[in-house]
This record gives C-alpha cells, sequence and structure tokens, in this order.
C-alpha cells in the first residue's frame, strides 16, 4: 500500500479528515473530543492537504460551533506524525501549553482524552505520556513510526 492511498478514489474529490463519518466530518470527531477538556486553548491540525474553500468553511464553522480558535498548519512536504510535530515545534509550544493530544486524522474512535488526561494526572508523572495504540506485526510495521513497549513495565 502506497501512503496517501486507503480512500482512493474518493481522496480525489474530497480531503480525508472531512470523509463523512456517523453523518459528520471525520474531523469533527476529534474537535468534539478536544472541546470537552477543560481549559482548552487552541486546536491546531497539522497536514500536507491543500487549504480549500470546503476545508476552510468547515473549519470557520468548527471554530464557531466549539467556541475554540482551530488553526490548520500545511507542512510543506508530507512529514508524518513526528516530523509534522517537529516543524511545528515552536507553535505547538507557543504559550507553554501545560499538555496536548496528538491524534491522527484518519484514525476515527471514541477519544477519552479527559479520561486518559485524568490518568496521566493521577499518575504525577508530568514528563509523562499516555498513548493509544495497535498491535502490528513486523509486516505491518514497516509501514508506519513504531514504539516498543516492555510488556512487564509498560516502558
Amino acid at each position: 500500500m502506497f501512503p496517501g492511498t486507503r480512500f482512493r478514489p474518493l481522496s480525489f474529490e474530497v480531503p480525508k479528515p472531512l470523509f463523512p463519518v456517523a453523518g459528520v466530518p471525520m474531523i469533527q470527531h476529534h474537535i468534539e473530543a478536544c472541546a470537552k477538556v477543560p481549559n482548552l486553548k487552541e486546536i491546531l491540525l497539522i497536514g500536507f492537504y491543500q487549504p480549500s474553500d470546503e476545508l476552510n468553511r468547515f473549519l470557520s464553522s468548527a471554530q464557531q460551533e466549539f467556541k475554540v480558535c482551530i488553526r490548520y498548519l500545511q507542512e510543506y512536504i508530507a512529514l508524518g506524525t513526528g516530523g509534522g510535530l517537529y516543524h511545528f515545534r515552536d507553535q505547538i509550544l507557543f504559550g507553554n501549553p501545560e499538555k496536548f493530544f496528538v491524534m491522527n486524522a484518519d484514525v476515527c474512535c471514541e477519544f477519552p482524552l479527559v479520561e486518559m488526561m485524568e490518568f496521566q494526572q493521577s499518575r504525577g508523572h508530568l514528563d509523562s505520556f499516555i498513548m493509544l495504540g495497535t498491535t502490528a506485526n513486523r509486516r505491518q510495521s514497516m509501514n508506519y513510526g513504531c514504539i516498543v513497549e516492555n510488556q512487564q513495565t509498560h516502558e
């Protein structure tokens, strides 16, 4: 499988984040989950999609509906999750956020962000992180960046 091809031919017409899932654009599920987080200041979307009128209208509408600043940071080339975070690190860290979440737009699930934040806070480690992931075999892992976990210590 080639990167960016899973949604073809549909992705020729609609950017993946705007694909309808349960009657709303996929990215709206992410924004709704983020909007439930207390004291949320901003949502940053990072991607390689060319900003379109459709995306701009959606983001403007979502800002009004959820009463939160939403900005789209466009990569100069597709950098992947880690590459995008690194490239935009100064904008992400501007204002000294206490916490932030990283979610992929083409992964749709029920995001328990508040519960994840409470779990992390209950552990008392400010420098820790929590990750929802999936298990992949060696062949599958060659298509994506990986994090390895020690099964005994969960580190």
